[in-house]
């Protein structure tokens, strides 16, 4: 029973939670609007685009999440041959390159990235360290559930 009463107290002891709901709202919204210009011309890519920016905001949460364990699996694989290290950093350089032109992409990666190492940041100062997979997931429930929340309010 205190174990619940102290979750539920969670968002009081860690505002920055709060924070990460009311951006991944924002960009829920945002990302709606964005979509209803061509909701008149084709409903099959809204949902393709929608899928899309989920994927997006997901990469961000495990990569914000987990990096030691990223990092330290890239650093094997480009370790591992020289051929990988190559196309691991052609890879970063065309998808770094693709966001640079799409500035406005950019910034949305780098306000969800930073709101959840905020959030991180926060849970870390309250003492509330879960296994990364388990963090993993429930920011990523709270992302993806206020995105959804903030797609519903457009519509």
């Amino acid at each position: 029973m205190r174990d619940i009463f102290r979750l539920l107290l969670l968002p009081l002891q860690a505002p920055m939670l709060l924070v990460l709901m009311g951006v991944s709202t924002y960009l829920g919204m945002h990302w709606s609007r964005a979509m209803d210009v061509t909701e008149s011309q084709m409903h099959g890519l809204t949902t393709l685009i929608w899928s899309a920016e989920c994927l997006q905001a997901l990469l961000i949460v495990v990569v914000c999440t987990m990096p030691d364990l990223m990092l330290r699996q890239v650093s094997m694989l480009m370790a591992a041959s020289r051929v990988v290290s190559l196309v691991v950093t052609l890879l970063a350089v065309t998808v770094g390159g693709l966001y640079l032109l799409h500035l406005n992409v950019l910034a949305n990666v780098l306000i969800l990235g930073s709101a959840v190492l905020l959030a991180r940041l926060d849970l870390l100062r309250v003492r509330v360290v879960p296994p990364p997979l388990v963090l993993a997931a429930v920011l990523t429930l709270l992302v993806l559930g206020g995105a959804n929340f903030g797609r519903m309010i457009v519509r």
